[in-house]
Protein backbone atom coordinates (compact mmCIF):
# COMPACT_ATOMS: atom_id res chain seq x y z
CA UNK A 1 0.00 0.00 0.00
CA UNK A 2 1.25 3.53 -0.89
CA UNK A 3 0.03 6.13 0.93
CA UNK A 4 0.81 10.41 0.54
CA UNK A 5 0.25 13.14 2.60
CA UNK A 6 0.95 16.87 2.63
CA UNK A 7 2.42 18.28 5.81
CA UNK A 8 4.83 21.28 4.28
CA UNK A 9 8.42 21.67 3.33
CA UNK A 10 9.39 21.21 6.70
CA UNK A 11 7.19 19.02 9.07
CA UNK A 12 7.63 17.69 12.16
CA UNK A 13 7.87 13.92 11.81
CA UNK A 14 7.29 11.34 14.60
CA UNK A 15 7.80 8.02 14.25
CA UNK A 16 7.12 6.19 17.45
CA UNK A 17 7.45 2.51 16.35
CA UNK A 18 8.34 0.28 13.53
CA UNK A 19 7.76 -3.03 14.22
CA UNK A 20 10.64 -4.68 11.31
CA UNK A 21 12.99 -2.23 9.17
CA UNK A 22 12.53 1.77 8.08
CA UNK A 23 13.84 3.07 5.22
CA UNK A 24 13.63 6.86 5.05
CA UNK A 25 14.83 8.83 2.39
CA UNK A 26 14.65 12.85 2.25
CA UNK A 27 14.08 14.55 -1.12
CA UNK A 28 12.94 17.66 -3.21
CA UNK A 29 8.91 17.46 -2.98
CA UNK A 30 7.02 18.84 -1.10
CA UNK A 31 5.03 15.66 -0.15
CA UNK A 32 5.48 12.62 2.50
CA UNK A 33 5.25 9.40 0.53
CA UNK A 34 4.37 6.00 2.81
CA UNK A 35 4.68 2.60 1.26
CA UNK A 36 3.62 -0.09 4.20
CA UNK A 37 1.16 -3.19 4.33
CA UNK A 38 -1.90 -0.92 4.61
CA UNK A 39 -3.40 -2.90 8.41
CA UNK A 40 0.12 -2.45 9.11
CA UNK A 41 0.53 1.39 9.22
CA UNK A 42 -0.83 3.84 11.31
CA UNK A 43 -0.99 7.37 10.63
CA UNK A 44 -2.06 10.79 12.41
CA UNK A 45 -1.43 14.53 11.25
CA UNK A 46 -2.20 17.66 12.65
CA UNK A 47 -1.05 20.20 10.22
CA UNK A 48 3.06 20.13 9.98
CA UNK A 49 2.72 17.37 12.73
CA UNK A 50 2.69 13.86 12.00
CA UNK A 51 2.72 10.87 14.01
CA UNK A 52 3.31 6.85 12.30
CA UNK A 53 3.89 3.76 13.75
CA UNK A 54 3.99 0.57 11.46
CA UNK A 55 3.84 -3.47 12.82
CA UNK A 56 5.93 -4.00 10.12
CA UNK A 57 8.42 -2.82 7.43
CA UNK A 58 7.94 0.39 6.38
CA UNK A 59 9.61 2.40 3.35
CA UNK A 60 8.95 6.71 3.03
CA UNK A 61 9.98 9.41 1.50
CA UNK A 62 9.75 12.99 3.20
CA UNK A 63 11.10 16.71 2.19
CA UNK A 64 14.32 17.47 2.82
CA UNK A 65 13.64 19.97 5.19
CA UNK A 66 12.09 17.32 7.31
CA UNK A 67 13.06 17.22 11.12
CA UNK A 68 12.54 13.26 12.90
CA UNK A 69 12.29 11.97 15.84
CA UNK A 70 12.12 8.20 15.99
CA UNK A 71 11.31 6.52 19.47
CA UNK A 72 11.56 2.79 18.52
CA UNK A 73 13.05 0.60 15.66
CA UNK A 74 12.78 -3.03 16.13
CA UNK A 75 15.11 -3.91 13.14
CA UNK A 76 17.52 -2.12 10.89
CA UNK A 77 17.06 1.46 9.84
CA UNK A 78 18.84 3.50 7.02
CA UNK A 79 18.03 7.32 6.63
CA UNK A 80 19.35 9.08 3.81
CA UNK A 81 19.46 13.10 2.59
CA UNK A 82 17.42 14.50 5.51
CA UNK A 83 18.79 18.29 6.47
CA UNK A 84 16.16 18.65 9.77
CA UNK A 85 17.20 17.79 12.70
CA UNK A 86 17.28 14.02 13.53
CA UNK A 87 16.72 12.60 17.33
CA UNK A 88 16.51 8.56 17.64
CA UNK A 89 16.08 6.66 20.53
CA UNK A 90 15.80 2.85 19.61
CA UNK A 91 17.23 1.16 16.85
CA UNK A 92 17.33 -2.73 17.19
CA UNK A 93 19.29 -3.82 14.50
CA UNK A 94 21.70 -1.99 12.34
CA UNK A 95 21.65 1.72 11.57
CA UNK A 96 22.92 3.45 8.43
CA UNK A 97 22.51 7.19 7.53
CA UNK A 98 24.11 9.56 4.88
CA UNK A 99 23.70 12.71 4.01
CA UNK A 100 21.85 14.19 6.88
CA UNK A 101 22.38 17.31 9.69
CA UNK A 102 22.50 16.96 13.01
CA UNK A 103 22.28 13.67 15.07
CA UNK A 104 21.10 12.43 18.50
CA UNK A 105 20.81 8.82 18.62
CA UNK A 106 20.74 7.15 22.28
CA UNK A 107 21.41 3.44 21.04
CA UNK A 108 22.11 1.37 18.58
CA UNK A 109 21.78 -2.28 19.09
CA UNK A 110 24.26 -3.41 16.18
CA UNK A 111 26.52 -1.58 13.70
CA UNK A 112 26.37 1.98 12.94
CA UNK A 113 27.31 3.97 10.01
CA UNK A 114 27.43 7.72 9.55
CA UNK A 115 28.66 9.15 5.96
CA UNK A 116 28.08 12.83 5.19
CA UNK A 117 26.47 14.94 7.94
CA UNK A 118 26.49 19.10 8.41
CA UNK A 119 26.33 18.98 11.73
CA UNK A 120 27.07 17.47 14.82
CA UNK A 121 26.93 13.90 16.05
CA UNK A 122 26.11 12.67 19.76
CA UNK A 123 25.69 9.09 20.20
CA UNK A 124 25.59 7.84 23.46
CA UNK A 125 25.75 3.67 23.12
CA UNK A 126 26.49 1.43 20.32
CA UNK A 127 26.52 -2.42 20.69
CA UNK A 128 28.93 -3.28 17.53
CA UNK A 129 31.04 -1.38 15.10
CA UNK A 130 30.67 2.52 14.37
CA UNK A 131 31.83 4.18 11.45
CA UNK A 132 31.60 7.57 10.83
CA UNK A 133 32.90 9.57 7.73
CA UNK A 134 33.01 13.32 6.00
CA UNK A 135 31.33 15.04 9.57
CA UNK A 136 31.37 18.88 9.43
CA UNK A 137 30.56 19.40 13.20
CA UNK A 138 31.54 17.87 16.69
CA UNK A 139 31.22 14.23 17.17
CA UNK A 140 30.44 12.94 20.90
CA UNK A 141 30.21 9.02 21.57
CA UNK A 142 30.14 7.94 24.67
CA UNK A 143 30.16 4.22 24.36
CA UNK A 144 30.99 2.02 21.41
CA UNK A 145 31.18 -1.52 22.51
CA UNK A 146 33.57 -2.98 19.63
CA UNK A 147 35.44 -0.98 16.50
CA UNK A 148 35.06 2.78 15.80
CA UNK A 149 35.98 4.13 12.88
CA UNK A 150 37.02 7.78 11.91
CA UNK A 151 37.99 9.74 8.70
CA UNK A 152 37.20 13.33 7.85
CA UNK A 153 36.10 14.88 10.78
CA UNK A 154 36.48 18.53 10.85
CA UNK A 155 35.15 19.05 14.28
CA UNK A 156 36.28 18.26 18.43
CA UNK A 157 35.76 13.94 18.93
CA UNK A 158 35.38 12.90 22.41
CA UNK A 159 35.01 9.13 22.03
CA UNK A 160 35.25 5.96 24.35
CA UNK A 161 35.85 2.76 22.37
CA UNK A 162 35.80 -0.57 23.83
CA UNK A 163 37.92 -1.87 21.66
CA UNK A 164 39.83 -0.96 18.38
CA UNK A 165 39.86 2.76 16.67
CA UNK A 166 41.01 3.74 13.34
CA UNK A 167 41.12 7.41 12.63
CA UNK A 168 42.22 9.39 9.64
CA UNK A 169 42.28 13.15 10.94
CA UNK A 170 43.54 16.65 9.37
CA UNK A 171 43.46 18.51 12.80
CA UNK A 172 42.28 21.70 12.78
CA UNK A 173 43.39 24.67 14.44
CA UNK A 174 42.20 25.19 17.91
CA UNK A 175 39.54 21.66 18.03
CA UNK A 176 40.02 19.02 20.33
CA UNK A 177 40.27 15.15 19.91
CA UNK A 178 40.14 12.82 23.32
CA UNK A 179 39.87 9.32 22.81
CA UNK A 180 39.98 6.27 25.13
CA UNK A 181 40.27 2.79 23.42
CA UNK A 182 39.92 -0.35 25.22
CA UNK A 183 42.66 -2.39 22.83
CA UNK A 184 44.40 -0.61 20.11
CA UNK A 185 44.36 2.62 18.38
CA UNK A 186 45.60 3.67 15.14
CA UNK A 187 46.04 7.53 14.21
CA UNK A 188 46.97 8.81 10.84
CA UNK A 189 47.25 12.31 9.78
CA UNK A 190 48.91 14.40 7.17
CA UNK A 191 52.82 14.89 6.86
CA UNK A 192 52.25 18.70 7.83
CA UNK A 193 49.32 18.37 10.57
CA UNK A 194 49.57 20.71 13.48
CA UNK A 195 49.10 18.87 16.70
CA UNK A 196 50.24 18.49 20.27
CA UNK A 197 49.86 14.89 21.10
CA UNK A 198 49.40 13.12 24.94
CA UNK A 199 49.56 9.35 24.73
CA UNK A 200 49.28 6.63 27.22
CA UNK A 201 49.39 2.75 26.27
CA UNK A 202 51.35 -0.42 26.67
CA UNK A 203 53.51 0.57 23.54
CA UNK A 204 53.61 4.13 21.55
CA UNK A 205 54.80 3.91 18.24
CA UNK A 206 55.43 7.00 15.75
CA UNK A 207 56.00 6.78 11.77
CA UNK A 208 56.49 10.08 11.58
CA UNK A 209 59.35 12.23 9.29
CA UNK A 210 62.01 13.33 11.31
CA UNK A 211 60.37 12.09 14.52
CA UNK A 212 62.62 10.02 16.72
CA UNK A 213 60.51 6.70 17.54
CA UNK A 214 60.95 5.18 21.27
CA UNK A 215 58.63 2.20 21.30
CA UNK A 216 59.54 1.29 25.14
CA UNK A 217 57.60 4.19 26.16
CA UNK A 218 54.17 3.96 27.61
CA UNK A 219 53.60 7.64 28.26
CA UNK A 220 54.36 10.35 25.64
CA UNK A 221 53.98 13.97 24.27
CA UNK A 222 54.57 15.17 20.98
CA UNK A 223 54.04 18.55 19.05
CA UNK A 224 53.87 18.33 15.74
CA UNK A 225 54.00 21.76 12.99
CA UNK A 226 52.54 24.81 15.27
CA UNK A 227 50.63 22.24 17.69
CA UNK A 228 47.71 24.15 17.20
CA UNK A 229 44.61 21.33 17.80
CA UNK A 230 44.67 18.93 20.83
CA UNK A 231 44.70 15.15 20.73
CA UNK A 232 44.68 12.70 23.62
CA UNK A 233 44.78 9.51 22.95
CA UNK A 234 44.48 6.40 25.93
CA UNK A 235 44.70 3.24 24.84
CA UNK A 236 44.64 -0.32 26.81
CA UNK A 237 46.54 -1.81 23.86
CA UNK A 238 49.19 0.03 21.32
CA UNK A 239 48.99 3.26 19.66
CA UNK A 240 50.30 3.54 16.16
CA UNK A 241 50.75 7.30 14.85
CA UNK A 242 51.53 7.46 11.22
CA UNK A 243 51.83 9.87 8.38
CA UNK A 244 51.73 7.42 5.77
CA UNK A 245 48.41 7.37 3.96
CA UNK A 246 48.16 3.77 3.39
CA UNK A 247 48.82 2.57 7.37
CA UNK A 248 45.81 1.03 7.86
CA UNK A 249 46.12 -1.16 4.67
CA UNK A 250 48.95 -3.45 7.13
CA UNK A 251 46.93 -2.45 10.09
CA UNK A 252 46.54 -6.21 10.45
CA UNK A 253 49.90 -6.20 11.86
CA UNK A 254 49.13 -3.72 14.64
CA UNK A 255 46.09 -4.95 16.30
CA UNK A 256 42.77 -5.97 14.44
CA UNK A 257 42.14 -3.19 12.99
CA UNK A 258 41.85 -4.53 9.57
CA UNK A 259 38.81 -6.52 10.05
CA UNK A 260 36.89 -3.18 10.84
CA UNK A 261 36.12 -2.79 7.00
CA UNK A 262 36.88 0.55 6.50
CA UNK A 263 35.03 1.15 3.23
CA UNK A 264 31.51 0.77 5.04
CA UNK A 265 29.72 2.54 1.75
CA UNK A 266 27.34 -0.06 0.51
CA UNK A 267 26.24 -0.56 4.55
CA UNK A 268 23.40 1.75 3.79
CA UNK A 269 22.61 0.89 0.55
CA UNK A 270 22.45 -2.93 2.08
CA UNK A 271 20.22 -2.39 4.51
CA UNK A 272 17.70 -0.18 1.68
CA UNK A 273 17.54 -3.16 -0.71
CA UNK A 274 16.62 -5.38 2.56
CA UNK A 275 13.51 -3.44 3.48
CA UNK A 276 12.70 -3.11 -0.55
CA UNK A 277 12.98 -6.53 -1.20
CA UNK A 278 10.62 -7.36 2.20
CA UNK A 279 8.40 -4.85 0.66
CA UNK A 280 8.27 -6.27 -2.87
CA UNK A 281 7.49 -9.73 -1.47
CA UNK A 282 4.38 -8.61 0.78
CA UNK A 283 2.94 -7.04 -2.61
CA UNK A 284 3.43 -10.31 -4.52
CA UNK A 285 1.66 -11.94 -2.02
CA UNK A 286 -1.17 -9.77 -2.34
CA UNK A 287 -1.59 -9.34 -6.32
CA UNK A 288 -0.91 -13.77 -6.04
CA UNK A 289 -3.85 -13.28 -3.73
CA UNK A 290 -6.04 -10.75 -5.86
CA UNK A 291 -5.53 -13.17 -8.72
CA UNK A 292 -6.74 -16.12 -7.02
CA UNK A 293 -9.79 -14.22 -5.84
CA UNK A 294 -10.68 -12.36 -9.32
CA UNK A 295 -10.60 -15.96 -10.82
CA UNK A 296 -13.14 -17.77 -8.17
CA UNK A 297 -15.24 -14.44 -8.96
CA UNK A 298 -15.19 -14.76 -12.59
CA UNK A 299 -16.08 -18.29 -12.52
CA UNK A 300 -18.63 -17.93 -9.86
CA UNK A 301 -20.25 -15.63 -12.48
CA UNK A 302 -19.91 -18.02 -15.57
CA UNK A 303 -21.43 -20.67 -13.43
CA UNK A 304 -23.77 -18.71 -11.61
CA UNK A 305 -25.64 -17.10 -14.22
CA UNK A 306 -26.39 -13.49 -12.39
CA UNK A 307 -25.98 -15.44 -8.96
CA UNK A 308 -22.66 -14.35 -7.80
CA UNK A 309 -20.46 -17.08 -4.98
CA UNK A 310 -17.49 -16.00 -4.33
CA UNK A 311 -14.74 -17.61 -2.64
CA UNK A 312 -12.25 -16.28 0.08
CA UNK A 313 -9.91 -18.65 1.44
CA UNK A 314 -12.26 -21.45 2.76
CA UNK A 315 -14.96 -18.94 2.84
CA UNK A 316 -18.38 -19.50 -0.14
CA UNK A 317 -20.18 -16.18 -0.05
CA UNK A 318 -23.42 -15.93 -1.98
CA UNK A 319 -24.05 -12.55 -2.87
CA UNK A 320 -27.76 -12.62 -4.37
CA UNK A 321 -30.29 -11.00 -1.80
CA UNK A 322 -30.55 -14.32 0.67
CA UNK A 323 -26.85 -15.20 0.88
CA UNK A 324 -25.37 -16.52 4.08
CA UNK A 325 -22.32 -16.54 5.20
CA UNK A 326 -20.53 -20.46 5.76
CA UNK A 327 -19.09 -21.17 9.27
CA UNK A 328 -15.10 -20.09 8.98
CA UNK A 329 -12.81 -22.97 8.94
CA UNK A 330 -9.33 -22.21 9.75
CA UNK A 331 -8.76 -18.40 10.06
CA UNK A 332 -7.94 -17.06 6.16
CA UNK A 333 -4.33 -15.16 5.58
CA UNK A 334 -3.59 -11.15 6.01
CA UNK A 335 -3.47 -11.52 1.94
CA UNK A 336 -6.86 -12.43 1.51
CA UNK A 337 -8.19 -9.87 3.68
CA UNK A 338 -6.16 -7.29 1.56
CA UNK A 339 -7.33 -8.79 -1.19
CA UNK A 340 -10.81 -7.78 -0.62
CA UNK A 341 -10.43 -4.55 0.26
CA UNK A 342 -8.79 -4.14 -2.89
CA UNK A 343 -11.46 -5.73 -4.48
CA UNK A 344 -13.45 -2.59 -3.19
CA UNK A 345 -11.26 -0.03 -4.27
CA UNK A 346 -11.40 -1.68 -7.70
CA UNK A 347 -15.04 -1.72 -7.04
CA UNK A 348 -15.49 -5.67 -8.00
CA UNK A 349 -18.00 -5.71 -4.76
CA UNK A 350 -19.83 -3.19 -3.07
CA UNK A 351 -19.18 -1.86 -0.07
CA UNK A 352 -21.75 -3.74 1.61
CA UNK A 353 -20.58 -6.89 -0.16
CA UNK A 354 -16.80 -5.59 2.02
CA UNK A 355 -18.29 -4.79 5.12
CA UNK A 356 -20.23 -8.14 5.29
CA UNK A 357 -16.54 -10.07 4.21
CA UNK A 358 -14.58 -8.16 6.65
CA UNK A 359 -17.05 -8.38 9.53
CA UNK A 360 -16.94 -12.19 9.28
CA UNK A 361 -13.24 -12.58 8.66
CA UNK A 362 -13.11 -10.87 12.17
CA UNK A 363 -15.78 -12.90 14.08
CA UNK A 364 -18.58 -11.18 13.11
CA UNK A 365 -22.28 -12.03 11.96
Amino acid sequence: MSKTISAGRTPNIQIESIGGDLSLVGWEGDDILLKADDDELHLTQDGDQVHISCDDDLSIRVPKGASLTITKINGDASVRGVMGDIELKDIGGDLSMRDVNSVTIETVHSDFSLRGAKGNLSLRKAGSDVSIRNVDGDISIDSVSDDLALRDVRGNVNANVGEDVVMYLNPQPGNTYTVNAGDDILLVMPPKANATLTMNADQINIEWEGVENDEDTTSRELTLGDGSATLTLSAGGDIRVSDRSDAGDTAEEFGNFAAMGMDWSGFGDRISRRVEQATERANRKIEAANKRIEQKVREAERRGRGKVVMGVGRWNWDFSPKGVPMPPKPPVSDEERLAILKMLQEKKISAEEAEKLLSALEGGS
